[in-house]
């Protein structure tokens, strides 16, 4: 009769997420920073818009550079994107203010002349 090897119980084998070149890389020190900005700068306040933009290229490039020693590149990606879609609601918001003032400039100068 042939030697029966005995199989471990599911759930036993190298803990998930390590792969084969071991745990995974530290975020970036500012990647939960710029995400946190874009999710602000969208929700609360506009004007936080560009600074999450900035950063998040920067982080980007820092973790894009560092050959894999620094992680958190989505937290950046997604705070850098959030900070461009508040940045371009601000100068749309921007350019309607305006366009009422011009707009309302012109209406009242040109009734007030027709009278």
């Amino acid at each position: 009769m042939p030697a029966m090897t005995q199989q471990p119980p599911p759930g036993y084998g190298p803990p998930p997420g390590y792969g084969a070149y071991g745990p995974p890389a530290p975020n970036h020190p500012q990647a939960t920073t710029t995400l946190v900005l874009g999710i602000l700068g969208l929700v609360v306040c506009g004007l936080i818009g560009p600074f999450a933009w900035s950063m998040g290229n920067r982080v980007v490039r820092e973790i894009d550079a560092s050959g894999g020693r620094w992680g958190g590149r989505t937290e950046a990606n997604v705070g850098r994107v959030l900070g461009i879609v508040s940045t371009v609601l601000l100068v749309g918001g921007l350019l309607l203010v305006v366009l009422v003032f011009v707009f309302g400039a012109v209406f009242t100068t040109s009734f007030s002349t027709s009278n």
